[in-house]
């Protein structure tokens, strides 16, 4: 017989809970499971940061300064607004803030010198490491830390990488014609196990109804109604700008078609990926397929208007293009240097790796029909692309 596995702090908590009060949603429990205020695997005060995975953001500050470049044509298509915040939710230690406002400092000064970031991040103990992993820009009174956003953005861009997919979600299955939801029982002498529900909530048959979406018999999938919430709601705290997330997923078709007939959501465990949400809950990360339809419809009722979905490999390829490929090929670097750029942004663009697999999508309120490099097809463009707009442009 296998070995009995020890209880995490957090499942002992989770079990007591459902004995006393009954099933709980897998949205509740995957919320438990990664935001615990003590034992979640995002909150926790003893975690090693980045254990199961390897982000964009890990292949060194490439990444935020490409991203300085995008934001820097955000602020010029908004008439360089005085100030513009940049608002990362889901900003973790603080490493793509740095990368990003130290960019911006050395490419586009006077863009830096009206900029407001604002890091977006729930875990208190993740913005306490934020303070020294931004101690300069701190000094400057260019950065903040708060846990949720702010009630007004007038100007700017909201951003974030690798967030969405995070947030919690309902399970569904399609059983005999019928919408069930998967709930977390727990039994002593079993453990965690599924229980077969009503859906929680008519948002879960609303949802797919919206989308026009029509779950195949047998078929698993998930309902992430709080990036629904999210999006609504930080479209109505931005008053004119964009939202940009950049986050793998696919959109409503493609999401429930055929191929995905177990749903998308994965546990990550000491490197290893499987379908045991169970094996350690608040030790192991959950995630999940992000729905860009779901994104574009519901933020709508936030006042945004989509301005593109296109893969990262696109995205970035596009801004280092339009910088005639600077950030690679700076004049004052060393050629060991100009390699381990190139291969950082390999890593970031290539087809079967991040390229592909990430997805940019931008969204705007408040402007008529912008223009983004990031956006611009590749076959469209050039080795250098369209002319630059450079902060001589946006200073009066």
């Amino acid at each position: 017989m296998p070995a009995q596995r020890e209880p995490t702090s957090l499942a002992a908590l989770l079990a007591e809970r459902i004995r006393k009060r009954g099933p709980m949603t897998f949205a509740e429990y995957m919320d438990a499971c990664l935001y615990d205020a003590e034992f979640g695997y995002y909150s926790k005060a003893d975690q090693q940061a980045r254990r199961d995975y390897f982000t964009s953001v890990d292949a060194g500050p490439l990444f935020g300064r490409l991203l300085a470049r995008e934001f820097h044509d955000m602020w010029s298509q908004v008439g360089c607004a005085n100030p513009f915040w940049l608002v990362e939710a889901g900003a973790g230690t603080g490493t793509l803030a740095r990368n990003v406002l130290d960019s911006a400092a050395e490419l586009f000064p006077e863009f830096y010198r009206v900029l407001r970031y604002v890091a977006v991040e729930r875990s208190d103990s993740r913005r306490g490491i934020q303070t020294g992993c931004v101690e300069s820009q701190i000094a400057r009174a260019r950065f903040a830390s708060v846990p949720g956003l702010p009630d007004n953005i007038p100007v700017g861009c909201i951003f974030s990488n690798e967030l969405l997919d995070a947030l919690p979600v309902h399970r569904v299955v399609r059983e005999r014609d019928e919408l069930r939801e998967i709930w977390v029982g727990f039994e002593d002498g079993v453990g965690f196990h599924q229980v077969l529900r009503p859906p929680s909530s008519s948002r879960i048959t609303d949802y797919f109804a919206d989308q026009a979406i029509e779950l195949r018999e047998g078929q698993q999938a998930e309902v992430c109604l709080a990036a629904c919430d999210w999006i609504e709601d930080a479209g109505k705290r931005l008053g004119r700008g964009f939202v940009l997330t950049i986050d793998y997923g696919h959109e409503a078709r493609e999401l429930y078609d055929e191929r995905h007939m177990r749903g998308t959501l994965l546990a990550y465990y000491r490197h290893r990926a499987d379908e045991d949400y169970f094996r350690a809950p608040g030790e192991q990360d959950l995630t999940a397929h992000v729905n860009f339809s779901a994104l574009d419809l519901w933020g709508k009722h936030g006042g945004l208007v989509r301005s593109g979905l296109t893969s990262q490999t696109n995205f970035l390829l596009s801004l280092a293009r339009h910088s005639g490929y600077a950030d690679l090929d700076s004049a004052t670097s060393s050629e060991e240097e100009r390699i381990r750029r190139r291969l950082l942004f390999k890593t970031l663009i290539h087809p079967e790796g991040m390229g592909e697999t990430f997805q940019v999508f931008v969204q705007h309120k408040g402007i008529d029909s912008p223009h983004l490099i990031g956006l611009d097809p590749l076959r469209l463009r050039g080795v250098c692309g369209a002319a630059q707009t450079t902060d001589r442009d946006c200073v009066s």
